[in-house]
């Protein structure tokens, strides 16, 4: 007996298809359950029609979350928090504040759909944002301390040592020669 389940059935089949099942398990349990229906030749059409409807519709909602996903390529986020003074984050930083940073910049975003592992300390990290099964989104962001200061010192300590060796190169070339 040729069944169309309704719902994933373990062990059988998942929604949408059609299975051979032996004709008591379909009379007895499938049916009555609301689990399948008989595949007659008009149930066939109606199910095919019904999945070319979906292919389209699941079309249009995936060009819709690649167009997000593109707008939210370029996007790189800076997330103020208060640091203790050896530079771990009192509390973390979670799906929440992204998403609120997110919001700031026009793009609404579910914070179920923002993965991030939970970021403890000052540095660089990634999200990836979810938007459909197939598409998602890495968005780069930066935890900071909440003092401008501490932002404006590690620069200055990279160019510092850059700076001293130039001129020690040019002090040891003249006494070579």
């Amino acid at each position: 007996m040729e069944i169309i389940l309704k719902e994933d059935v373990i062990g059988l089949g998942y929604k949408n298809d059609i299975v051979n099942v032996k004709s008591g398990y379909g009379r007895n349990y499938l049916i009555p359950q609301g689990k399948g229906v008989i595949a007659s030749p008009s149930a066939k059409k109606v199910l095919a029609e019904n999945l070319r409807q979906q292919a389209v519709k699941l079309a249009k909602i995936k060009a819709e979350a690649q167009a997000v996903a593109d707008k939210l390529a370029g996007v790189a986020l800076t997330i103020v928090t208060k640091v203790s003074a050896t530079g771990s984050i009192y509390g973390s930083v979670n799906s929440l504040q992204i998403a609120d940073e997110l919001q700031k910049l026009g793009f609404d975003i579910d914070r179920k759909k923002i993965v991030v592992k939970d970021v403890k300390t000052v540095g660089d990290y990634v999200a990836v944002v979810k938007l459909h099964k197939e598409v998602s989104a890495e968005i780069p962001f930066t935890v900071i301390a909440e003092g401008a200061p501490a932002v404006e010192e590690a620069p200055a300590v990279e160019e510092t040592p850059v700076v001293e060796e130039a001129p020690a190169a040019e002090a040891e070339a003249p006494v070579a020669e």
